[in-house]
Parts: structure tokens; sequence; C-alpha cells
């Protein structure tokens, strides 16, 4: 009974887990550029009563072992990496990924980090930055006396000044690329980190080496189904309530022994 206690127990904790990260895809149904996630779970230690292909005489095998389960662990929790649907906002400097890729953004301390969140403004000194502030990397300024910005799909960001007969290219976005994007840690605020287990990143012309393309004037939305969610979030409560009833089971046996 103890066992059965314990196992429950870890699945209740599995699916405590389950919820907290649905509930988090939920919230950000709504956030450019968001990659839904998924709770990865293992099961635990077997107690081995009996091997598998145990003698049971002298002549016989046991076809089937006795192994009894003791219940699940979350071990990671997986991010998917699906394109969003690309919306379209009429702002010159928003910008989406159709494809695979990143933007790479500049941290204050230095570092890098990447996004899928295009939707992009201008400092006070013309650069482009993150609606946190973030510059965009390599660094794009715009003049201040640019009349219009035109960025193609294969990231040439060119723009027209007064009395030019041509528009003018100031720079070229990036897309970086990952070997392992699962292995991407995220930081909040729409970015991610590479880590040992992403490899690092890899910049390319938009279109080439299999980056996406680069679309102007749309954002990314989040790749969240909300109907997706709510029906795991159904089977989540059915599971939760199921280990609860084991729970509840295995007290009102123990209770029962503890009269005899």
């Amino acid at each position: 009974m103890i066992t059965s206690l314990w196992t429950a127990s870890t699945g209740l904790n599995a699916q405590q887990v389950q919820i907290d990260i649905i509930a988090n895809n939920l919230a950000n149904v709504s956030t450019n550029g968001f990659k839904q996630a998924r709770g990865i779970f293992a099961d635990l230690l077997y107690q081995t009563v009996r091997q598998p292909g145990a003698q049971s005489s002298q002549t016989t095998q046991i076809p089937d072992g006795l192994q009894i389960g003791v219940g699940t662990v979350p071990v990671s929790t997986g991010r998917i990496f699906t394109q969003g649907s690309l919306q379209q906002t009429g702002n010159s400097l928003d910008m989406a990924i159709d494809g695979a890729g990143f933007f790479q953004v500049l941290l204050p301390d230095g570092t890098n980090a990447y996004t899928r969140d295009g939707s992009f403004q201008k400092d006070n000194q013309g650069q482009v930055v993150t609606a946190s502030g973030y510059p965009l990397q390599p660094a794009i300024i715009i003049p201040q006396n640019a009349l219009t910005v035109t960025v193609a799909t294969d990231g040439v960001v060119s723009v027209t000044l007064p009395n030019a007969a041509a528009p003018v290219q100031i720079g070229t976005i990036q897309v970086a690329t990952f070997i392992n994007n699962g292995g991407l840690q995220s930081l909040g605020d729409n970015l991610y980190q590479e880590t040992a287990s992403s490899g690092t990143a890899t910049l390319n012309a938009p279109g080439s080496n299999g980056a996406g393309m680069v679309v102007q004037s749309y954002v990314e939305a989040s790749n969240v189904n909300v109907a997706q969610e709510l029906v795991l979030m159904i089977q989540t409560q059915r599971a939760y309530e199921l280990n609860a009833k084991v729970v509840s089971t295995s007290d009102q046996m123990l209770a029962r022994l503890t009269q005899l």
C-alpha cells in the first residue's frame, strides 16, 4: 500500500507540472512569436520481483518477469517550434520569419539572445530595437530623414531619402539557426539563449541554408492551439483525479489494515 501511495503522488506531481505548462501556453496565446511547450515525462525505476526469463524449473523458463513500477517524473519541457500564422500589421518595422530561424538581438550584458518576435521599433538614435529596447544584430540604423523603409525577403533593408534618385541600402538582416532548437534556454521577454545543447548560432542570409525568409509588415503569432490545449487540460485533469483516487483508496486500505 505504501508503494501505491508513493506512485500516485508522483502522478499527482507530474499532472500538476503538465497543468502549469498548459496554463503558460494559454496565457501566451496572444504573445508574438511564442512557441508552445509540452511536458516530457519518464517512468521511474522498477521493483523487480522476478526477472524475465527466470528458471521456473530445470527445463522451463518464465516468459514474463514481474516488475512493479513506482511512478513517473518530469524530465523536460519540450518546445514545439512549428510556424505560427503571419499577421499583417501595416508597420514597416514589423518583420516575421517565414520558416526556420531567429532574429539576433544584443542584451545589455553584451551577450546575444534570439527571438521570433519581430515587432521592432526605432530608438532615439534610429536604431532598430525590440519592444524592450534590445538592438537588432547586425545593427540597422535608419536615418532620421528617411521617408520609407523597405525590407526585402532576402533581408536587405533600404530607405528612401529626400531628393534621392533611388533607394539607399543601409544594412542586411540575418537569420540565426541552430542544430537543436530544443536546446535553447528560454529567458522570458520572448528571448532564447544558446546553450551547449542547442549548439552555436549560425547566421544566414534569409532564404539560404535552410533559414526562413523575412516578411515585412507582418508579425508571427503564437503557435498555441487553444482547442488542443483545452483538450489536453481535460485529459490532464482526469489523470490528476485518478491519481488522487488512488491515494484515497490506498489510504482507506491502510486504515482497514490497522483495524485488523
